[in-house]
């Protein structure tokens, strides 16, 4: 176990396996991750933890299953797996509720600027009530739209709808007409499309080269200055730059984000952005969505030991 996960979880597997547990809860440098891809049978990383082709290649590995705790799992090479026939599981459905819920959380933060008060409260700085103070915007029959639309975007969308929100969405493929209807989503092929349209644009694909940089200066300038960009999905969706620039130059009118490239480094850029809300990664950071999602990887490692197919087979 390279983090600790919630104790329920834990004492499930010391019951039935003979597990290791990281009691420090510190990442796992290179060099301890490599000691347990040749000590043990299985390894379960989480997000923190870079397993490449040296940890999977080196002599003497006796690693056969990456049992993931998270859904994402692009820290993780797949295709030095694939060569040293190393399987892959990780924790998918678990845990939309709760980053749906905190992607419209962060909405309601940036929209309402609920960050800025809570720093001048804190800070000593306030004056008392007068009809300017902190003046922001309602989400309230505003267009959200979303960049990828697997469950937690439609999650997210249902979410919406209580604020009477219209719905557009952008991936790679349109999603079926009835899913559509339920949620009154529009579908939009073009980005750009998109961008141009929305009050509120929300991150939901996945990471890696494909979307790497894809909100880029380009693309923040597409969308229009009065709105909000929220990230729950992947920090490096973003460039870092753009957005600090956009948002001190007033490009946008705010953004918020979860998730970071290279976290838990923050890029000083962002740091002094007042219209930036940050949350230190909080998406599936609920009790039950963490022990649901610590139950999952324990189905996953008993279907492995038992000879079945993996429940949740990535590689």
């Amino acid at each position: 176990m390279t983090r600790k996960w919630p104790a329920s979880v834990e004492a499930s597997l010391a019951e039935n396996w003979d597990v290791t547990f990281n009691r420090s809860d510190r990442p796992m440098d290179v060099k301890a991750l490599m000691a347990a891809a040749r000590n043990y049978d299985v390894i379960c990383p989480t997000v923190t933890d870079r397993i490449g082709a040296d940890i999977l290649e080196q002599p003497n590995r006796r690693v056969r299953l990456l049992c993931n705790y998270g859904a994402g799992f692009e820290h993780i090479d797949l295709d030095a797996c694939q060569r040293a026939g190393v399987s892959v599981s990780n924790t998918p459905d678990v845990l939309t509720d709760a980053t749906a819920e905190l992607a419209i959380l962060l909405m309601l933060m940036v929209a309402r600027r609920a960050g800025e008060g809570e720093r001048e409260l804190r800070a000593g700085q306030w004056s008392g009530w007068r009809p300017t103070h902190l003046l922001s915007s309602q989400m309230t029959g505003k267009t959200l739209g979303l960049i990828g639309f697997g469950r937690i975007a439609q999650r997210t969308a249902a979410f919406a709808r209580g604020f009477g929100m219209t719905i557009l969405y952008h991936s790679r493929s349109q999603a079926p007409a009835a899913l559509e209807q339920q949620l009154s989503a529009i579908y939009c092929g073009d980005l750009a499309d998109l961008l141009e349209r929305s009050d509120f644009v929300s991150l939901h694909c996945p990471g890696g080269p494909a979307t790497d940089g894809l909100m880029n200066g380009q693309r923040l300038g597409q969308m229009r200055s009065t709105a909000f960009l929220v990230n729950t999905a992947r920090g490096s969706i973003i460039d870092d730059i753009a957005l600090a620039t956009a948002l001190h130059d007033g490009a946008i009118a705010g953004a918020a984000l979860d998730v970071f490239r290279g976290e838990p480094q923050i890029s000083d850029a962002l740091l002094d952005a007042p219209n930036l809300v940050m949350l230190p990664h909080l998406g599936s950071a609920t009790t039950e969505t963490r022990t649901a999602m610590g139950l999952r990887a324990l189905a996953n490692l008993q279907r492995w030991a038992n000879g079945q197919d993996l429940l949740d087979r990535v590689a």
